[in-house]
């Protein structure tokens, strides 16, 4: 892997954690108004789950598991 293919991966990786943290904040702002909408709800959830398994395989691109 080059390095600029390793950096693209890494602002990657960096866009992808700071979308899943402002998602959380938006999921729990939403749970705690007063009529919650639980299909947008949903909808930021599985979108939440959706970047954490990509989270999950720029992090195994980047950080091989080298066994020793």
């Amino acid at each position: 892997m080059t390095k600029e293919q390793e950096a693209a991966l890494g602002l990657e990786l960096a866009a992808k954690r700071q979308e899943h943290a402002d998602l959380n904040a938006a999921i729990e702002m939403l749970t705690e108004s007063h009529v919650p909408d639980r299909m947008l709800i949903q909808r930021l959830k599985k979108r939440k789950l959706m970047l954490k398994d990509r989270i999950v395989q720029l992090e195994n691109i980047l950080l091989p598991d080298i066994i020793a």
